[in-house]
């Protein structure tokens, strides 16, 4: 299996932070700006390249540039909105369905922070009614209902590695031991967890692992070893909208 983990374009809260340098007056939940729109479509289009004659020779590391094309066979979003546009874009362009993977939420979920307090309250989250609205095409989970998909208190640090550990598990089991070419789109804190997992490295924050908007990295997992092909790949996009 060649796995790809694309991260969502500028986000709302990401040209906040950019702008202030502070999360004041965050949203639970941001769409996408324009630049954000822009590097969705430019990623979308770099995807788009034409698939490979065989998916095998990339499988084993033969073209790891994916200089032949990317040829992906299935892609999965979290259901937060930023990632669900991305996707939105990279689904219409690859002409494949964008299946919703609830585990590939940024760390904490859907929260506010009480500016009193600091206290990182739980919310609803975008139920189906939203999407069904917004995102037509989006698979969503039968369980998903009118209330909304999180609705449960923040996620704590010590709950992020788990979930990374059963995403990739989840992974393996649907995907592992194929050809299949996954791509998800999803996010830099999530991204950072998936990797300390693949890795085996300790539970900490004494690691970062940089991610730029609409970046591309590629992770082969192979019946004799993992392969860390490239991470972080933002040389498709122009200069300006690299953030």
């Amino acid at each position: 299996m060649q796995f790809y983990f694309i991260r969502h374009g500028q986000s709302e809260n990401n040209a906040l932070w950019k702008r202030t340098g502070s999360s004041k007056e965050r949203s639970e939940d941001p769409g996408l700006t324009k630049v954000g729109r822009q590097q969705a479509e430019f990623v979308a289009q770099f995807l788009r390249r034409a698939n490979p004659p065989d998916l095998q020779s990339g499988g084993s590391g033969g073209d790891i540039q994916n200089v032949a094309g990317f040829g992906i066979t299935h892609l999965y979003s979290s259901l937060m909105v930023r990632s669900v546009a991305t996707g939105t874009a990279i689904a219409r362009a690859l002409d494949l369905p964008l299946v919703a993977w609830q585990d590939l939420h940024e760390r904490g979920g859907i929260y506010l922070k009480d500016e009193q307090t600091g206290e990182r309250i739980g919310q609803a989250g975008k139920n189906r009614a939203y999407f069904e609205a917004h995102y037509p095409d989006f698979v969503l989970p039968d369980s998903l209902g009118e209330a909304g998909w999180w609705n449960r208190p923040f996620e704590e640090p010590e709950q992020r590695p788990i979930r990374a550990q059963r995403f990739l598990r989840d992974l393996m089991e649907r995907h592992g031991h194929t050809d299949d070419r996954v791509a998800v789109v999803a996010h830099g804190g999530f991204y950072n967890d998936l990797l300390a997992t693949v890795l085996n490295l300790p539970e900490s924050e004494g690691y970062w692992f940089a991610l730029n908007n609409a970046a591309i990295s590629r992770i082969d997992f192979n019946d004799e070893r993992i392969g860390l092909v490239y991470l972080n790949r933002v040389g498709f996009l122009p200069k300006e909208l690299v953030t």
